[in-house]
């Protein structure tokens, strides 16, 4: 039953189709077939939550009601309802009848000053301390950005003069007692057994554990059977209100009208960032914290933990285990875990966790995009990016927003761009400085490809940089013809920073389209290029495109590793990356500079080579045709995104690598918005049956130390991750998690779960403890030693 929220969430929503008096046919089957979970006045009943309330609704049309209930939610335990369109159709009228009723309108307001409501609510009335409006303010109670949407004017009074006498806005975004439960603002005394008492929130609470946001203002995770004496359960937390008639009324005019407007390309937060993770432990991370997609900004996911080694790794063992049963696709995400909080996402959804123990301690949502083209449209989100007081990321539809990372109440959102001209967005945001810098997805559908940075503490637009040039500007002139509308070069996934340099580098995805360059002769920058730009102004510093003219989908976009080494015999500092093209690059990352390029795969017949201009050594016969041309690699790459590591330890880059060819062919399509604009496709080559390995390359000659073969499950799968434990994590195509010796890829340890990779791992400790996290299929694991 617990999950019977998720049904009344989307039921909320259809509100739009039903009169003002229900239907009396409606209300007989409603109270026959429903009443006993949700009430008969849909506010609730003794088997599931009411819906009238309900702040955010996940579906907008009575067909959509009629939907649900013919199919029902299985993994819900709700099963679906054999019964005739009239009875259904009734049944959704009604529904959407009682949200009507039930819902407020700004017609409805309370009278009073309201600007002299928000003074008082700001300061006299120290309403501010606890309560958040439009990103401002505080986050011990309920956010209260649409309480004149979600509550009547009479409800809202009743509040204020009996403070817990009605329960928080139900269905919002935020914490969440049991999952599915709505957020959570039980007031709660804790007596440690060390001798301190705590005063605040329980956002969730089972026999064995408790999360308190305390009312210092900070989240306390704390285990029953060792920490805590005693748990008191009080009413409220929230004083009577202590005002005048006057300031009562005008107060009650503030609230009443409070209420965001959901069509809004972006709703900005006044004030500044909050304390909590600063960007000096982000760019250099505290022991035991991964708060980053990559663990560091360098993006060499090399972790200084050693707890678990080689010695004992044997032992390590499954510690817990969360499930989110909503993902539409195996997980793509990186876990990032400050101050014990583990932060992972599915699409749409942000969920904070106890890192020690898996518990749920809020769990923020919106409703997927329709209409969608590419990846967006799949359900794919690879994680968030971590400071002060928050946590950003992006949603299907090229949204970036901010969340409050103690409560999940959203702090601000804004449109990056038309996801009806074919954007989207699928990976985690990068952190500098105060900018949060996010890319966009649509890199097969003929989107002008962009890297924008917003201001994290208010989300107010700071710089945007083009990967595709306009007509006229620099870079323009390496595209002859018509496509370069149209040009993609999408900035899909995560790139690292250097702050000592104080250079940003991101990586580029293919030309559109992607097998026809018949409407795009030339170079095509800055497609399939890594770019250094300055993190303040997002100017560019320099450029490497490693596939000019790229022609067969080999996005760039595979991580650029930041290292400092010394290489044959300099202090140098070095940009690592294995491309989809099959070559291994290692770059100076202060000017661009090509120091090496060797072949990681054996299958390669595009190129003889990288030249020591930097440009590859074209063979012939390697472009598309209208018949089909066979090229290596396949379409898939030599590498694609997941990711890579590298070890200063052994002085080895870690990475897989697919041997695999296609038959390349190209046609005339042109683009179309909500279609991919490929220009051509791909098919096996016959008999080719490819084969993936993780191979160990020794930075200093290109060359593979050692190499695990047939690890299977496809280049699109599983990352990597090395530590000081000598150790080298990942997943293998049998379902097995994996750890190898990093110095000779030697198998040490397993184990079996049975489920598809489509994410890295990462590690972090809890209390002096160090646990391995990583996405497997739809669910979260943490192993540790006993």
């Amino acid at each position: 039953m617990r999950y019977f929220v998720t049904l009344l969430s989307l039921l909320a929503f259809s509100a739009h189709t039903a009169g003002a008096q229900p239907a009396d046919s409606g209300r007989r089957a409603y109270e026959a077939r429903c009443a006993g979970c949700h009430g008969g006045d849909g506010t609730g009943g003794s088997h599931g939550p009411g819906f009238v309330n309900l702040a955010r609704p996940r579906t907008a049309t009575a067909e959509a009601v009629r939907d649900l209930i013919r199919k029902g939610i299985p993994e819900a335990g709700m099963p679906a309802f054999a019964i005739s369109d009239a009875e259904t159709s009734a049944i959704a009228a009604y529904v959407v009848s009682l949200r009507q009723l039930g819902a407020p309108t700004e017609e409805a307001a309370a009278p009073g000053d309201r600007i002299a409501g928000e003074r008082f609510f700001n300061g006299a009335g120290n309403c501010a301390s606890c309560h958040m409006i439009h990103g401002r303010g505080g986050v011990l109670g309920p956010d209260l950005s649409n309480i004149g949407r979600d509550r009547q004017a009479a409800q809202i009074e009743q509040a204020l003069r009996d403070p817990g006498a009605l329960a928080a806005p139900a269905g919002g975004p935020g914490g969440r007692g049991e999952r599915g439960a709505a957020p959570s603002y039980g007031a709660v005394t804790v007596r440690l057994r060390d001798g301190r008492t705590l005063r605040g929130i329980a956002k969730n609470e089972s026999p064995f554990d408790l999360q308190l946001l305390a009312t210092d203002g900070k989240l306390y995770l704390l285990g029953k059977d060792h920490e805590v004496a005693e748990v008191t359960h009080e009413r409220s937390l929230m004083p009577r209100l202590q005002a005048t008639t006057e300031q009562a009324r005008d107060l009650l005019a503030y609230l009443t009208r409070l209420r965001t407007d959901s069509t809004a390309k972006a709703t900005l937060a006044a004030g500044e960032i909050g304390p909590g993770i600063s960007f000096a432990d982000v760019a250099h991370p505290q022991p035991g914290a991964w708060p980053t997609y990559n663990g560091n900004e360098s993006g060499n996911r090399f972790s200084p933990l050693d707890r678990i080694n080689t010695r004992n790794v044997g032992g390590l063992a499954p510690k817990w285990i969360f499930p989110i049963p909503s993902a539409p696709r195996t997980l793509e995400v990186t876990p990032v875990v400050v101050d014990g909080i583990m932060y992972v996402t599915s699409v749409n959804a942000a969920y904070a966790l106890d890192a020690r123990s898996g518990r749920e301690i809020w769990h923020y949502s919106r409703p997927r995009s329709q209409g969608l083209a590419g990846d967006a449209a799949s359900g794919i989100n690879r994680g968030v990016a971590v400071l002060g007081d928050r946590v950003f990321m992006v949603s299907d539809n090229a949204h970036l927003f901010a969340l409050h990372r103690l409560t999940g109440q959203l702090i601000w959102d804004v449109e990056m761009a038309d996801s009806r001209q074919n954007y989207g967005s699928t990976s985690a945001p990068l952190v500098v400085d105060d900018v949060v810098i996010a890319g966009v997805s649509g890199g097969d559908e003929g989107v002008r490809g962009f890297l924008d940075a917003y201001k994290a503490s208010t989300g107010e637009h700071a710089w945007r940089f083009w990967t595709i040039p306009a007509p006229g500007e620099p870079g323009s002139e390496t595209w002859s013809g018509r496509a370069l509308e149209h040009g993609c070069g999408s900035t899909w996934l995560t790139g690292t920073y250097d702050p000592d340099a104080r250079l940003l580098y991101w990586p580029t995805g293919n030309p559109c389209p992607d097998y026809n360059g018949d409407e795009r002769k030339g170079d095509n920058l800055y497609t399939a290029s890594v770019l250094a730009l300055d993190p303040g102004t997002g100017k560019l510093r320099w450029y490497y495109q490693f596939t000019p003219h790229d022609l067969h989908d080999w996005d760039a976009a595979e991580t650029p590793v930041l290292v400092d080494a010394v290489f044959h015999g300099q202090p140098r500092k070095l940009m690592l990356q294995g491309n989809r093209n099959g070559f291994f690059y290692v770059l100076d990352r202060l000017t661009g500079k090509l120091l090496l390029a060797e072949p990681f795969v054996r299958k390669l017949t595009w190129a003889s080579g990288i030249g020591p201009d930097g440009r590859p050594n074209l063979l012939p016969g390697n472009e598309p045709t209208m018949e089909g041309q066979l090229v290596c690699p396949a379409v898939a790459g030599a590498a694609n995104w997941p990711s890579n590591a590298y070890s200063p330890v052994t002085g080895y880059f870690y990475m897989f690598a697919e041997e695999s060819c296609n038959i390349y062919s190209k046609n005339d399509q042109w683009w179309e918005a909500g279609k991919s604009f490929y220009g051509g496709g791909t098919r096996r080559a016959p008999g080719e049956a490819g084969g993936k390995l993780l191979k160990a390359i020794d930075i200093q000659t290109g060359k593979t130390a050692w190499e695990i073969p047939d690890v299977g499950g496809g280049i699109l799968g599983s990352g990597l991750m090395a530590t000081a434990g000598g150790l080298v994590f990942y997943g293998d195509g049998s379902g097995a998690f994996v750890a190898a010796d990093a110095r000779d890829g030697k198998l040490l340890w397993h184990f079996n779960i049975g489920q598809n990779w489509k994410a890295g791992p990462m590690t972090y400790t809890v209390a002096g403890k160090q646990y391995i996290g990583v996405a497997a299929g739809s669910a979260i694991l943490a192993f540790g030693l006993p």
